[in-house]
């Protein structure tokens, strides 16, 4: 038997139980993971309230990384003993577990220099990151971007990834504290959105031009602020909705503050192609396994405590990455 973290019904984090369930032997395509650690992402509460429905009662969960400990004999890539990771949309949830089984079209391979948990903290955060710095937008050495929820798993990496290509970084932060980590991982400038006018700050920052490009992750509380502090033809990147899906969109406002862009990335559209996920995985594990690249862990929570991780998460009060201990 395994354990793993599993809900019978939509809810608050109290839905979340763990229970044992049993083992199985891979079928055709399948691999079986021992998990080191599990990654907990933001899309993991949309599962568990229902706003992203799957049939109940299912597991939890979309990202992992451990050691493959069986496998279907006609799977060609990996072997038994490989170090992997995983992060993938939709069924089948169930990576809050100790252990996996899963197609292994799903798995990437871990690097030397990369350790599971990094690895499991990552994944998802890492791949949506080199989608923001990698496919969105031609970035050119100099150019401002505004960063919301720049202390977060994803924000983290993104300013990292930013001061490598030459970037300055305005980064929205809730406290003080969170303010300090954001600053130690390449946010030039700090806007404390509670208290300040975050549009008012990034033109005042930028000399009245705005922001070529945003990155909001938090949707419906910051999205008319990031539409005003974009420049002349600049780009809303709309890849998260902690607070809320966005507003329906008026083309004409659009036009009437500079001929203005919004695109909704989704992660699932730009690793769907294996080469291309590999390129990115590459290059993304390239960097930390350099150093280039820090990934903060800012929690780590027993397996079994899921629910408290969840209703932390929800609370906005986690920095960095936050993984879950089998």
């Amino acid at each position: 038997m395994a354990n793993a973290i599993r809900f019978h019904e939509t809810g608050g984090p109290e839905v979340l139980r763990y229970e044992a369930v049993p083992t199985r032997e891979p079928d055709a395509g399948e691999v079986r993971i021992r998990h080191e650690a599990v990654g907990l992402n933001f899309a993991d509460i949309y599962y568990r309230t229902g706003l992203y429905p799957v049939p109940l009662p299912n597991g939890m969960g979309v990202e992992a990384a451990g050691t493959i400990d069986a496998i279907d004999p006609d799977v060609e890539d990996f072997a038994v003993g490989d170090r992997v990771t995983y992060t993938y949309t939709g069924s089948p949830l169930g990576a809050y577990s100790t252990e996996f089984v899963l197609p292994a079209r799903h798995l990437i391979p871990v690097p030397d220099g990369v350790d599971l948990a990094t690895a499991a903290a990552c994944t998802m955060r890492g791949l949506t990151a080199a989608c923001l710095m990698r496919r969105i937008h031609p970035y050119r050495p100099g150019d401002t971007i505004l960063l919301h929820a720049a202390a977060g798993g994803v924000g983290l990496i993104v300013a990292q990834w930013a001061k490598l290509l030459g970037l300055t970084v305005i980064g929205t932060v809730s406290t003080p504290e969170k303010a300090e980590v954001a600053r130690a991982h390449g946010v030039d400038h700090i806007v404390h959105y509670r208290s300040e006018d975050t549009a008012a700050r990034v033109r005042e920052i930028t000399g009245g031009a705005g922001v070529p490009v945003v990155l909001d992750s938090i949707g419906a509380a910051t999205f008319q602020a990031s539409i005003d502090s974009l420049a002349r033809r600049g780009l809303l990147v709309c890849f998260g909705t902690s607070s809320g899906p966005i507003p329906p969109i008026d083309a004409m406002q659009l036009a009437i503050k500079g001929s203005l862009f919004i695109t909704r990335p989704a992660l699932a559209d730009y690793i769907a192609d294996p080469a291309e996920r590999a390129d990115l995985a590459g290059e993304l594990f390239g960097h930390i396994a350099a150093g280039r690249i820090e990934i903060p862990i800012g929690q780590r929570y027993p397996l079994a405590e899921a629910a408290r991780a969840h209703a932390d998460l929800e609370s906005g009060a986690l920095t960095g990455s936050s993984i879950l201990i089998p």
